[in-house]
């Protein structure tokens, strides 16, 4: 995932005392200007080759990530307050993907202003004595930290970043993807683990205790995944907060087509009117934006079709896991809904 792998952001007391420290060996081994010369560029290139790589270790968000991650990180980062202080005057700048923007860009200011310093006074150093060499060291010393202690709030800010965004779910947003949405308890990891095999494959998200239920499986050799998200399509709109909303609308950068599951067996402890509410909000979510959404009554084994007391389904499937009946012909009409085609290589 583009975000699991993103280092620790030292602190600017860890920075600075990574790099004296290893300055003053440096020095250790070396007599007279030489030492104060290798201290320098000791000090100088960690502080600098460090807040550099705080900078590229994080992805390009604007060309290196999907608008699905893009969307999920926006989300998260709008309720972290990114850093214990900020030079922002509205705390609100502090936040979301622009605020950590600006700390990055205001971390990779503090790389370029410690290069400085140390080119300036690599240059002093040549054209003196041993005592003032030393005088000009400490002094270079001193701006480096000043620098560095500048940014502390941001290199705060980018590690609470790091640590709000590393476990978001592994889910690839290139491969074509059937989103399974409806309420709890109506069969839908019961499905996703029968046409997948993935037995409680789950993947962490941020914003549920189960996390999200993942599999995949192989259709003439194309890779399809399937993503259960609960805490999210799992429940009416207006009971969302504004984080979950905007991560149920992250999905809908990832879904090609949605399988929406009902029960109208009573069985999942849902009214069956409020299932298809459930359905209908989905459906308009989802077709808004061209992506098909498929109805599918589940537990069929469990209620009568023809049952005149329930409401009208308007399922596109009747199915039951339990039995298997229709399961393969669900998944089948899903992979013809997404009538996805890989990206062929360039033939000359």
């Amino acid at each position: 995932m583009i975000f699991e792998d993103l280092p620790t952001t030292p602190t600017s007391e860890e920075l600075i005392d990574k790099a004296f420290s290893r300055a003053s060996r440096a020095g250790r081994a070396q007599q007279g200007l030489e030492a104060q010369q290798s201290m320098l560029q000791t000090a100088g290139n960690i502080v600098s080759d460090n807040l550099e790589n705080v900078v590229t270790a994080w992805p390009d968000f604007e060309y290196d990530v999907s608008p699905f991650y893009m969307e999920l990180a926006e989300a998260i980062l709008a309720e972290v307050t990114l850093g214990p202080e900020s030079v922002a005057d509205d705390e609100d700048d502090r936040n979301g993907v622009d605020g950590l923007r600006q700390a990055l860009s205001r971390v990779s200011w503090a790389a370029r202003q410690t290069e400085e310093i140390q080119r300036e006074y690599q240059s002093k150093l040549r054209k003196t004595d041993v005592d003032t060499a030393r005088k000009h060291r400490k002094q270079a010393f001193a701006r480096l930290a000043d620098v560095v202690e500048q940014v502390d709030v941001d290199l705060r800010a980018i590690n609470d970043a790091r640590n709000a965004l590393r476990d978001l779910p592994e889910i690839n947003p290139d491969e074509p993807t059937i989103v399974v949405a409806g309420y709890p308890n109506v069969g839908k990891s019961s499905f996703v683990n029968t046409v997948t095999r993935a037995r409680g494959e789950t993947a962490s998200y941020p914003f549920t205790t189960k996390g999200v239920g993942l599999g995949h499986l192989e259709r003439d050799h194309i890779r399809y995944q399937l993503v259960d998200t609960p805490g999210l399509l799992d429940r009416p709109p207006e009971e969302r907060n504004e984080i979950e909303s905007q991560a149920a609308s992250a999905i809908e950068h990832l879904a090609d087509c949605v399988l929406v599951f009902l029960d109208p067996s009573g069985g999942a402890g849902y009214p069956i009117e409020a299932q298809l509410e459930l359905r209908d909000a989905i459906a308009a979510q989802f077709e808004s934006i061209e992506v098909p959404v498929i109805t599918v009554a589940n537990k069929v084994d469990r209620f009568d079709p023809d049952d005149e007391s329930l409401p009208a389904l308007d399922a596109d499937f009747l199915m039951s896991v339990e039995t298997g009946e229709n399961v393969e012909t669900v998944l089948e009409a899903a992979i013809d809904a997404i009538d996805y085609e890989p990206e062929l290589p360039f033939e000359g």
